[in-house]
């Protein structure tokens, strides 16, 4: 594995350690981890190549819709209110053209995996330093991007059920564990529970895997530190289509190109 260290400083790509990574995270988190520049294009650009291709099968879908009449529904539409939701009907079919339906969710899909794979990694980072890591900022960074890969599977598994389907998904994650009821708090927590699933606990096994090569934490303390960044994160990061309804009575147009 040392071997590969050379090859690592000459390429920035690294398609070879993708499936590895998957099925033997440990040997390769350890080359990532001995990694002198960044590594981390090839997980986060094939994540956002991923995010791209759903959004055109989702926009296709919504065109599909559109043109027959109907209005494909955004996850935790439930949640709104009667009058939230007719306010919505009506932005739908204001911002149905291929701005609102390609473009929009397109650059806000890329910004969100680049912002959130940093986020993540300078948050990570910080923690590790104050729980007694040793571990460069680099290194974090290319530890985070790889965790962040079955996030791409994710989203080839939901492009396809999408694909099969004809329709936008919706209940994702444990959010169809709450009962709708119009409340914000309600809104919140299915918000937050639809960001759980199994690719996420995937990822928190990755990020604790690499952050033990990384640091000279022990187990537990690598854990707590994990759990407690991806927590805090997640709790500020609830999904803004569940709670819009709740919070933005007033509004005529509720954002509707998320």
């Amino acid at each position: 594995m040392a071997e590969l260290a050379p090859f690592a400083r000459r390429s920035q790509w690294h398609f070879d350690w993708v499936l590895p990574l998957l099925f033997k995270p440990r040997q390769t988190l350890h080359t990532i981890a001995q990694a002198a520049d960044g590594v981390w294009q090839t997980p986060i650009w094939l994540i956002a190549g991923t995010t791209l291709l759903r959004v055109l099968v989702t926009g296709s879908i919504q065109a599909a819709s559109a043109a027959t009449g109907q209005v494909t529904l955004p996850p935790g539409f439930e949640y709104y209110t009667a009058e939230q939701q007719a306010q919505f009907m009506q932005a739908a079919t204001a911002t149905s053209g291929p701005v609102f339906v390609y473009v929009l969710p397109a650059v806000l899909g890329i910004a969100a995996v680049f912002l959130g794979w940093l986020i993540l990694g300078w948050a990570l980072h910080l923690v590790l330093t104050l729980f007694g890591g040793r571990n460069s900022n680099q290194q974090v960074l290319n530890i985070t991007a790889w965790a962040m890969l079955p996030f791409a599977l994710r989203d080839v598994v939901r492009t396809l059920a999408m694909t099969n389907s004809g329709q936008i998904l919706t209940g994702l994650g444990l959010s169809g564990l709450m009962t709708a009821d119009g409340e914000l708090l309600t809104a919140y927590i299915a918000s937050f529970l639809s960001q759980i699933d199994i690719y996420l606990l995937w990822e928190i096994l990755l990020l604790f895997l690499g952050a033990r090569l990384i640091s000279t934490l022990t187990r537990p303390k690598t854990w707590l530190a994990v759990t407690f960044t991806l927590l805090l994160l997640l709790l500020l990061r609830p999904r803004l289509p569940a709670i819009l309804g709740a919070m933005l009575g007033d509004l005529t147009v509720v954002r509707p190109f998320f």
